[in-house]
This record gives C-alpha cells, structure tokens and sequence, in this order.
C-alpha cells in the first residue's frame, strides 16, 4: 500500500485528487493539507511513502517542505505539483531532492502514474518540462532557455495577436493562468509591459525553438 500525502491550497484541487486516488486498491491517502508548515507536521506524523506538494503555498513554500520533510525521513519520496514549468523553480525543487514535477493542467491520470512511478525508485517529469534543459543549462542560449516552453508556445500566440482569452481556449488553460505566464514572461525577459511582450514576440519571429 502506498501512503500518499498531498498539501495544496486550493481545496478543489485536492478534491479532484482525493476522488482520483480512493478508489485505487494500492493507494491510500494519509493526510491532505493546505499549507507547507502543515505537511511538514503531517508527514513527521504518519510518515507517508509519497508526498505531492505545491511549490507556493501559505507559511512555509514546498521548495522549503520538501527540504524540512527530507532531512527528517530521507526515504521519503517528493513530487512538486505546480501551474508552472519555469526551469528555475524545477531546477530548485530538484536540487530539494523532489524525485517528480508535474504540471496542474496535466491529466490527473498523470498524477496517479507519477505516484507509482516515484514510489518504485524512479524520477517523473511532465511531458511539457524540458528535463535536458533544466539539468543542463549552461548548454542553452540565454534568450532561449529563459522561457519555458509553454511560455515560448504563448509568446508565439501573443505574437500572432492572440488575446488572453484566445490563447486560454487554444491551451484549455484559464484566463487568469494565462494573465500570469505573460507577468513571468515580461520579468524574465526584462520588459515593462505587455506591450513591449508583444513587440517582442514580433522581433523574434517566433524563434523560440531550444
């Protein structure tokens, strides 16, 4: 049986995980929390084979968790379950020692594979995260490895004068998840608005190929 933990603070979420996961025979869910200091005091708790964390969450982040929890019981494995595949925030919650990184918008059957996968030994990664990149950096052009590739993917719609609303249709993402990788794009290229984003997009033509 393995012991699954699970802190995100979007309850919904949880929910649609928790429906997910009950009914598997060799799956059983230990503890759902809303905050990193909670997780930290659940899996000390009731020890949990499996954790799955979000990276931002109220009191304590799971980049911070996960550290906490893996210096307590090493033997514990950790997937980030976050809304972004920034390289940064992959490279650092590898560095934590996660062992999976997935993406919210990914099927939630992808949660349940990852949760075995991680639970025998392996690593798992979104399909939509260039591991390549992340673990090999300096291998990538600036300008290139600086957006992920979801935010190159957006960048081209922005470039072809797709709306917000448009680019969340096309990506079956929502609106305001869309509103928040154009304000992470903008900061990682520099840029002051979405404007100068868009102009950008134009100028590059598109060239975001790694």
């Amino acid at each position: 049986m393995i012991r699954v933990a699970i802190a995100e603070d979007h309850q919904s979420l949880i929910d649609g995980i928790n429906l997910l996961l009950k009914y598997e025979q060799d799956i059983s869910i230990i503890g759902m929390v809303n905050d990193g200091e909670a997780l930290v005091d659940l899996v000390k708790l009731k020890e949990p084979h499996v954790v799955l964390t979000d990276i931002k969450m109220p009191k304590m982040d799971g980049i911070t968790a996960c550290k906490y929890i893996l210096k307590e019981k090493p033997h514990t494995k950790v997937i980030a379950f976050s809304m972004f595949d920034d390289q940064g925030a992959v490279r650092d919650m590898i560095a934590a020692g996660a062992k999976g990184y997935l993406l919210k918008n990914s099927p939630l059957e992808d949660v349940l594979t990852a949760i075995k996968e991680v639970y025998q030994g392996a690593t798992y990664y979104d399909k939509s995260i260039e591991v390549e990149a992340v673990n090999n950096p300096d291998n990538h052009a600036p300008k290139k490895s600086v957006l992920s590739k979801s935010e190159r993917e957006i960048l081209r719609l922005i470039g072809e004068g797709k709306s917000s609303s448009e680019i969340a249709e096309i990506r079956f993402n929502s609106v305001s998840t869309i509103e928040k990788h154009r304000k992470n794009m903008i900061r990682k290229l520099g840029l002051s608005g979405k404007g100068e984003l868009l102009r950008y997009a134009i100028e590059t033509k598109y060239n975001f190929e790694s």
